[in-house]
């Protein structure tokens, strides 16, 4: 790859040397084998592949493709899945070129780097075995000339990394903390008290260690870091650089002494070696104008400023790097990374790694213990195959007494729910769920109902359901997992409401046939289960729990409006009507005419028929001839005849159909002739007159009766007798009316229901003559007047 400008984030440094590996057409090439980079700044490091467009007669193509720096019995594990890149790490690929981009470089980052592909083919994977080695540095300031004045030095500055840097790289320099100015280097007047930093341009948050510029004619020491954490018991190595003129006074510069110390008083400096409370623990290692001072078995009072001093064969020739080093000591304070594998879903692989708050040296051993025991000693221990039962730890070899805390998988986890007891629909309500684990356990409620999850998983305990509905009854599940392994328990919610609006159904459904078997269902979501009422407009019919109304053979007389009412001790509420309508065939028909009574020749007519049907009858006329039904002669309800003659009478049926079935019935329509109404008119004039006389001489015959006789007059015994004999029985003589069978049309027109089997014609009624009988002779002296002998007519109806 080629280096980018640092103003972009990427200040490296590479050695361009193509590796190529080619195994039958399967090869990765990387641009460069070497890469020096700086702290903070951005990398790209490339890669190139091949592969058989076809293998085992199958076409090649890629799955997957990633970068790793660790590998256990044959499982590569990608970089973006480490925790230690986590956010800092790119995989940019296309046309067979993959550039893994890793940003805000550590100086852990310092590693070799290797470019693996995997295809669809079982044994189609390749690795780039040369790998590129990526080394991370940090910048220092280094003085490069200096020239004596009276009140002050002036010094020539560098800043320099421990790898060679591009000489295009453009830097920024600070000055007490504050920016001065850019530049390849710094030139100034430097007081004794003055402190310089410098920093790539465009990472100016990864400045170099301050350093102290406190010379005369070139004095210096300058550290290359100004702080350091350390673990107790451990051992650390702090280191400077310094620098002096070569030649002083006309003497050559040699230097005679180095120490480093934490102590002053009155100019006297006390080097660690001849303090008893680093006895035996500390070195001075000096070389080449660089010392470091190793300090080891570590302890808490360690912590202080370390200053490194050196004098010279030169009159007063010693100076201080005043500025120092800051030291902490703590505990170790180890902890367990656990990282799960990714690429394979279904993979048990996991790996174990012992970190510190605090950097820890490349060399160190661990020791890795399983459920207490020793299993391991490397910095990364690597599991195939987790047992929820077992439990981890790790600890610095030489420092078991502060081993790193257990870490296991999540424990059954205990549910509750808040509140307790009885819960009420629109209530707030909140599962708790908590795990003993390490690391943390992430939790997920589920309800089952397919395993539907309802909360995404989170590290919080608690599930909160703000307003609970009835739908959210059922069981929860809470499932604890970390990246050791995965539990779950389980709690049962109930939630308690009124009725819900009732749904109400008819079985069978469809058209409802009179007779049938018919089933009213009423049923309502509700907890406690509700009782139900079944109501015909508003009328009880049922009562109880069940909902169910059966009607066993249903008639005409059961359609109507049907309600049900569900409740319980929450509530109550209404169903639905729902209309009920039972269908059946037409009843048979009820028929009328009107105008009522006579039928003449010359009238109109209006027949009339109706039944009862569900759904509502059609209606047809016809006439029939005999006991043949002739073609209709209407069709409606009402069937009309004007201007009716004697061809009209006869026999009339009335059909009344629906789509279930059809009924009729039947009617005799006569019609009489205008002579015969003349006749008959006549017939009735006689009659009338006959009985107005009848009832003429009853009334005068009365009259007479009531009369006192006369004293003087003397009725003969004979007279007398037929006179007592005729008061007392009168015969009264009644002229007969006989009625004979006619030969011709009937007088009258009669409508009546014809009776099929009725074949009987009309009679004729024929008046006879009228007699009258005179009663025995009245008593001399009797007074006279009309005749007193009542007559009547009888009228007798001789038998058929």
């Amino acid at each position: 790859m080629s280096v980018t400008a640092a103003a972009s984030g990427f200040v490296v440094l590479l050695l361009t040397v193509t590796v190529v590996q080619c195994e039958n057409g399967w090869d990765v090439s990387y641009t460069s084998t070497e890469i020096c980079a700086v702290r903070g700044s951005t990398v790209d490091i490339t890669c190139t592949y091949t592969y058989p467009s076809t293998f085992n007669n199958h076409d090649t193509t890629v799955q997957e493709t990633f970068w790793f720096i660790k590998e256990s019995n044959g499982i590569h594990v990608d970089l973006r899945t480490d925790p230690e890149y986590s956010g800092r790490v790119e995989n940019l690929c296309g046309n067979n070129k993959c550039t893994l981009r890793i940003s805000n470089l550590r100086e852990s980052d310092s590693a070799v780097y290797k470019f693996r592909f995997t295809t669809n083919h079982p044994t189609g994977s390749f690795t780039g075995s040369a790998g590129v080695t990526l080394s991370v540095t940090d910048l220092h300031v280094q003085v490069r000339g200096s020239v004596k004045y009276d009140f002050s030095i002036w010094s020539e500055l560098s800043c320099q990394s421990s790898c060679l840097l591009p000489d295009h790289l453009n830097y920024v320099w600070y000055k007490n903390q504050q920016k001065k100015k850019e530049g390849a280097s710094y030139s100034d007047y430097f007081y004794p008290t003055t402190s310089v930093s410098c920093a790539v341009k465009g990472l100016e948050d990864f400045r170099s260690p301050s350093m102290l510029v406190r010379s005369q004619n070139g004095w210096s020491v300058s550290y290359t870091s100004t702080e350091i954490c350390a673990f107790r018991g451990s051992t650390v190595n702090i280191n400077c650089t310094y620098t002096y003129p070569s030649r002083l006074n006309h003497l050559d510069t040699t230097v005679q002494k180095t120490f480093w110390f934490i102590k002053e008083s009155n100019g006297i400096y006390v080097d660690l070696r001849t303090d008893p409370e680093y006895s035996g623990r500390v070195e001075n290692l000096c070389g080449n104008n660089k010392c470091t001072l190793r300090i080891s078995n570590l302890r808490e009072s360690d912590s202080a400023v370390y200053k490194f001093r050196f004098t010279t064969n030169q009159p007063g020739g010693s100076f201080t790097g005043s500025a120092g080093v800051t030291l902490s000591v703590t505990d170790p304070q180890l902890q367990v990374h656990v990282r799960r594998s990714t690429a394979n879903p279904s993979s048990t692989w996991t790996e174990l790694t012992c970190h510190s708050r605090c950097q820890l040296p490349d060399h160190l051993s661990y020791v890795w213990y399983n459920n207490n025991k020793p299993v391991g000693r490397k910095k990364y221990f690597h599991l195939r195959h987790l047992n929820p039962e077992d439990s981890y730890h790790c600890a610095i070899e030489g420092q078991e007494r502060f081993p790193s805390p257990t870490v296991y998988a999540p424990k059954p986890p205990s549910v509750s729910v808040s509140p307790s007891g009885e819960i009420m629909e629109g209530s707030s309500v909140t599962l708790t769920c908590s795990s003993d684990a390490n690391p943390a356990a992430n939790y997920t409620w589920y309800k089952r109902s397919g395993d539907k999850q309802v909360q995404p998983p989170s590290e919080e305990t608690q599930f909160v359901l703000s307003s609970i509905r009835s739908s959210d009854s059922g069981k929860y599940y809470c499932t604890a997992e970390n990246e050791l392994g995965r539990t779950s328990a389980n709690i049962s919610i109930t939630v308690t409401y009124a009725p819900k609006p009732p749904s109400v159904s008819v079985s069978p459904s469809g058209e409802i046939m009179e007779g049938s078997s018919v089933t009213l269902t009423c049923s309502s979501d509700a907890n406690p289960a509700a009782n139900y009422t079944w109501y015909k407009e508003n009328r009880t019919l049922l009562q109880g729990p069940e909902g169910v109304y059966r009607l066993s053979s249903i008639s005409s007389g059961d359609s109507g409006v049907y309600s049900c009412k569900s409740e319980n001790q929450y509530g109550r509420i209404n169903s639905t009507s729902l209309h009920l309508d039972v269908q059946y065939a037409p009843k048979p028909p009820s028929v009328s005419v009107s105008p009522s009574g006579e039928i003449m020749e010359g009238s109109s007519v209006t027949l009339t028929c109706s039944s009862d049907a569900n759904p509502a009858a059609h209606y047809t006329w016809y006439k029939r001839s005999g006991d043949k039904q002739v073609q209709p002669k209407a069709s409606g309800q009402i069937f009309t005849i004007t201007d009716i003659t004697s061809e009209h009478g006869g026999k009339y049926q009335c059909e009344a159909q629906n789509t279930h079935g059809r009924s009729n019935t039947t009617l005799h329509l006569t019609v009489g002739a205008a002579w015969r109404s003349a006749l008959i008119g006549s017939a009735a004039a006689v009659f009338l007159a006959v009985t107005l006389l009848s009832v003429f001489l009853l009334i005068r015959k009365k009259r007479n009766s009531h009369q006192s006789a006369d004293p003087g007059d003397r009725l003969d015994h004979s007279e007398q007798r037929l006179q007592n004999q005729s008061e007392e029985n009168c015969d009264l003589n009644y002229a007969s009316v006989h009625f004979m069978k006619s030969e011709t049309d009937p007088i009258y027109s009669n409508v009546r229901s014809a009776d099929p089997s009725e074949h009987k014609e009309a009679e004729e009624v024929v008046y006879t003559s009228v007699k009258f009988n005179r009663s025995a002779p009245r008593t001399r002296g009797q007074d006279t007047g009309e005749d007193p002998a009542a007559l009547y007519s009888t009228v007798q109806k001789p038998a058929v």
